[in-house]
């Protein structure tokens, strides 16, 4: 500080009482504090702000009043410098603004690694460092604990990733992308089912109740009345303060706060031009949070930030963050979010936004959550513990992929099955969506299939029911598949949200806007995943094409097999027991070779030709058969007898015209299915027996139109004169018709797959989730 401007101060300090040949330095920092205290200035933060509003207020204010707030500026800056709260480069800096010159403004608010700070100006302006709890925020463990209900270092963390991923503004942009999309009618329909959604929630008092409905009632009115959209700052702002309160209470380390802050900083950068923007954005997000339009005063409520020539914000938004902090605090973000835990809250996160609240160890998940998860298992995926972490790959289901990815290609190309079948025409909303798929072609679809395997592995480490390494070996598989699949985090989103759009699901809302709002925030924690794959390992076994092509024999049988089949335990075991003895009286491991072998050689088939197709020689004998059979008293078999001669005299289903092998065939490979499922064949022999099966398919059938002509055929002849007949008749056209035309596509697969000898005549599709074909099988 040059002699002069000390001179001018001490007189000035003098003529107000100070007493001593240096007076700035005439009092302990413990009178000095007394005496800020006293004019309600408790610390260095808020000496900041008043400091900010003397140096406007000397330039407004008219030259009678301004020589009384210049002084009462000297005594503050000699209050602060006794302090301890401003040292003597900011003492000089000070003096000068209040002799109304022109300084840089650096030399009031600190250096490049003080200036992230300077973003906290939104709550409280940061001088300099060091930073210290009594000087800068003496309240912040109150404000932790009681207005976020923060605890210790591991919840500030969490809710520092969550602002930084998520916060409030996820919820908020949602709402608001679905409203714009919405008529007057709807938005108001809308606004009405919030409401009533409020008002109906019991343990909640009136005030929050009242709040959600202020909320709802805003922003329907900020989307009719075209306010821009846009509230981030509303949670990055945030993230900087915390951070800076976790630095004061020691709960963060300097190094490590600053980075936090920068990477708030980082974000804010990325989205906002300018601190008018940066502002503007904060005050909506601020209305939506108190449920009250606070837009028309914005810029009066910012005006000292924006305005004075004293702000922190003086300094351009743009240049407040060096390459190297920016490359340290995006470093600490990725070590932070690079544990497979990260991937599977990123991916389970779209069906359950509140996940993202936990970002940390899950180990302390309360007992009414494990509770949850161990019930979705148990009722959602007939899941049990004694299965392990391996069962949970059968939910892998990479055929499932293939088939879809087939579809997008054959749909781009306008090669997709008829929608004429022989059992009727496809529902014309489902062709709608099959055609449409020819949009995903350039995308992968695993993800449909992953992000919801993703959820059932999340919901297994919840319900902590599995080994934690084989588990962790699990997502470790997901996340080097999705990283092999798509080469970026926007890429796999983008694959997200166009098959997330061509496969709506009807039981549950669409998770397009969800999708899409992580791919324009430069916060989501996809951005920040640890983005490699260490080596080619999936959750799950992933079939040979000609292996998937004959369990695809089964047909509507049974639902759809995605995946090869392996060992089931618990409930689901018992239910396929029952299925065999109840249906075929089989119990075990020779009883089921034995008819497998049966099926292969004679079947339901043989009986057909030997007991029913002479009596289409003879129509006379067939006539007088049923004559006799309906006049007298029958056994069930001959009711059986009798039911069947009527369908050969009905040619019912065609079944004298048509071969139905078919219908041993679907049996031959869904008792082999059944089979493997409780252990009693291994893969080798099932392999074996799909083998036999696609052999005989492809003896006796051109294509699955045919085969399905025969399964049919079958199904209906063969069936049981049960009082659902011709329901369970009718259920069953309706499913060959998607099998065979691919309406819905997730039916079955015949519309994706060559016929068992058929092949050679696919478009193999441009991307890399397909499944292993056989040498000869461009597909």
């Amino acid at each position: 500080m040059d002699e002069a401007l000390k001179a001018w101060w001490r007189r000035n300090l003098v003529m107000s009482g100070w007493r001593g040949s240096a007076p700035e330095r005439s009092l302990s920092r413990e009178r000095a504090r007394t005496r800020l205290a006293r004019l309600d200035i408790p610390d260095r933060s808020e000496f900041a702000w008043r400091m900010l509003e003397l140096g406007q207020q000397l330039r407004d204010a008219p030259r009678h009043l301004a020589e009384g707030l210049r002084q009462d500026g000297l005594e503050w800056v000699a209050l602060g410098a006794c302090a301890g709260w401003l040292d003597e480069m900011r003492v000089d800096a000070w003096l000068r603004v209040l002799r109304e010159e022109v300084i840089p403004t650096d030399r009031l608010w600190g250096d490049a690694e003080v200036g992230v700070w300077r973003v906290r100006a939104a709550f409280a302006p940061v001088l300099a460092g060091p930073l210290e709890l009594a000087t800068d925020w003496p309240d912040a463990h109150r404000f932790l604990t009681e207005v976020w209900d923060i605890r210790d270092r591991e919840a500030l963390i969490s809710t520092l990733l969550w602002l930084s991923a998520q916060g409030q503004r996820y919820g908020w942009d949602i709402d608001a992308r679905r409203l714009s999309e919405l008529d007057q009618d709807g938005q108001r329909a809308w606004w009405a089912k919030i409401g009533g959604e409020a008002a109906g929630r019991s343990g909640e008092d009136r005030e929050a109740i009242e709040a959600e409905r202020r909320y709802a009632s805003l922003v329907v009115e900020f989307v009719q009345r075209s306010e821009p959209l846009e509230w981030a700052a509303w949670d990055w702002l945030r993230l900087v303060d915390l951070a800076f309160a976790g630095r004061l209470l020691g709960w963060l380390g300097e190094e490590e706060a600053t980075l936090f802050a920068a990477h708030a900083v980082d974000l804010i950068q990325r989205r906002y031009a300018d601190w008018a923007g940066l502002a503007e954005a904060y005050q909506r997000g601020r209305s939506l949070f108190e449920g009250r339009d606070l837009m028309k005063r914005w810029h009066d409520d910012w005006r000292l930030l924006l305005d004075a020539a004293e702000s922190p914000w003086q300094w351009p938004l743009d240049e407040l963050l060096g390459e190297t902090l920016r490359d340290r605090s995006r470093e600490l973000l990725r070590r932070l979010r690079g544990t497979n835990d990260s991937w599977l809250l990123a991916l389970a996160s779209l069906r359950e936004p509140d996940l993202l609240h936990r970002q940390l160890d899950s180990d302390a998940l309360d007992h009414e959550r494990r509770e949850e998860a161990r019930q979705y298992l148990l009722d959602t995926l007939d899941w049990s513990e004694e299965e392990g972490a391996e069962g949970l790959s059968r939910f892998w289901l990479p055929a499932q992929s293939h088939h879809l990815n087939q579809l997008a290609a054959d749909a781009q190309r306008g090669v997709l099955p008829s929608a004429k079948t022989p059992f009727g025409d496809a529902d014309p909303v489902a062709l709608k969506v099959r055609d449409g798929l020819g949009n995903c072609a350039p995308f992968a679809a695993t993800i449909h299939m992953a992000e919801k395997f993703a959820f059932h592995l999340l919901m297994a480490r919840d319900a902590g029911s599995c080994d934690g390494e084989a588990l962790d070996q699990l997502v470790g598989a997901l996340r080097n598949t999705l990283c092999r699949f798509y080469a970026s985090p926007a890429r796999l989103l983008e694959a997200w949200a166009v098959w997330e759009a061509a496969l709506p699901e009807q039981e549950e809302e669409s998770l397009v806007f969800e999708v899409r709002w992580h791919l324009d925030d430069p916060g989501s924690l996809f951005f920040w995943l640890d983005w490699h794959a260490a080596d080619w390992r999936e959750p799950g076994p992933r079939p040979s094409l000609s292996q998937f092509c004959s369990l695809a024999l089964t047909g509507p049988l049974s639902a759809p097999i995605w995946s090869p089949p392996t060992t089931l335990h618990g409930r689901l075991a018992e239910e396929v027991l029952d299925w065999l003895d109840s249906h075929y009286a089989l119990h075990g491991r020779e009883g089921l070779i034995a008819f497998l072998d049966f099926l292969l050689e004679a079947g339901d088939r043989q009986e057909y030709q030997i007991n029913y197709a002479p009596y289409t020689l003879n129509t006379r004998r067939l006539v007088d058969e049923i004559e006799i059979l309906e006049s007298g008293v029958r056994s069930e078999d001959e009711q059986v007898h009798l039911e069947r001669l009527r369908r050969v005299r009905d040619n019912e289903a065609r079944c004298n015209e048509r071969d139905m092998t078919a219908w041993d065939v679907a049996q031959l490979v869904d008792l082999c299915v059944a089979g493997r499922q409780l252990g009693w064949l291994d893969d080798a022999l099932l392999d074996h027996y799909l083998h036999k099966a696609s052999a005989l398919a492809q003896e006796h059938y051109a294509g699955w139109r045919d085969y399905a002509e025969g399964l049919y055929a079958g199904y209906a002849f063969f069936m049981t004169g049960v009082p659902e007949r011709e329901d369970y008749l009718r259920e069953f056209r309706q499913a060959l018709v998607g099998w065979l035309s691919g309406a819905p596509p997730l039916a079955g697969p015949w519309a994706s797959l060559d016929f068992p000898g058929r092949g050679g005549g696919r478009w193999p599709p441009m991307h890399i989730d397909t499944l292993p074909g056989d040498v000869h099988t461009l597909h």
